[in-house]
């Protein structure tokens, strides 16, 4: 099970991050749980590693231009991720609500990635996106930030939040992909809400993320075809991401153990002492 929160407005009243998550790792013959995991961090970097295997399939082979509007955890774990199947990205481009926030994801970002070039667009989402190999919307906003003219033919465009595009942007792509095309059909993002207004269809959407990476569907398959990547959020992803953290914990020796339930509860040796009738 992953238990999660989000609450947007930690991040201007409180400075904090406005996703938590836990995972309850439970055995699958009893039904009794096995671990209890941190899962925030997890949850971050599997939204980053969905899109970058997305992009794996479908961004440019030698992208030089990543950017981005949003500068949040999301936005900085799409840039460790994307760099990492697109070693080519040497410019990153950076768009959010403040110059502050554009500068703290430079700041935080620089270091870790010495060779790219950093541009804080102040504010401005057309310095960020237009004609950037890549584009990553990363925010909470509800509004249609990205313009189709910004997406120039050959580019990969990745949608983590929710409404955050104009309908434009897919319509003239030539390739619509989802991480499950029949669980975002009922969600509130951008492809979700051209479904329910009649604007979109099964027809339009070439697959899931699971059936090119499975060999059934070809990735990328010109040099000018923009395409569009939507994932929704998985949780069996983050259910097995939590496996794979739990074993290789117990392989380095982390963690501490605690007792959930020592004994069933009538066959405690002093239950009669702590019942009063």
């Amino acid at each position: 099970m992953k238990w999660v929160s989000v609450f947007p407005p930690n991040v201007p009243r409180f400075g904090l991050q406005n996703l938590t998550a836990l995972f309850v790792l439970s055995e699958i013959e009893k039904g009794f749980p096995f671990a209890v995991l941190e899962g925030t961090l997890a949850s971050n970097i599997r939204v980053g590693a969905m899109a970058a295997l997305a992009a794996k399939h479908f961004a440019p082979e030698q992208a030089r231009v990543i950017g981005f509007i949003g500068s949040g955890e999301q936005a900085k774990m799409n840039l460790l991720a994307m760099k990492t199947v697109r070693p080519s990205l040497v410019q990153c481009r950076v768009s959010a609500k403040t110059s502050e926030e554009e500068h703290q994801f430079v700041r935080e970002l620089e270091p870790i990635l010495p060779d790219m070039e950093f541009v804080a667009a102040d504010t401005d989402g057309a310095c960020a996106m237009d004609g950037a190999d890549i584009l990553v919307t990363a925010t909470s906003a509800q509004a249609p930030l990205l313009k189709a003219a910004w997406m120039k033919p050959g580019s990969f465009y990745s949608h983590i939040g929710g409404w955050e595009d104009e309908y434009a942007v897919a319509k003239q792509c030539e390739k619509i992909v989802c991480d499950d095309w029949e669980t975002v059909k009922h969600r509130t993002q951008t492809l979700s809400l051209m479904y329910k207004d009649g604007e979109l269809d099964d027809a339009d959407v070439y697959g899931d993320l699971t059936e090119v990476v499975a060999g059934d569907k070809p990735g990328r398959e010109k040099d000018d075809e923009r395409v569009y990547f939507n994932a929704v959020g998985l949780a069996f992803v983050d259910v097995a991401i939590a496996l794979a953290m739990y074993r290789r914990a117990r392989e380095a020796g982390k963690g501490r153990e605690l007792t959930m339930q020592e004994t069933m509860i009538f066959d405690h040796p002093r239950m009669a002492d702590y019942v009063r009738l």
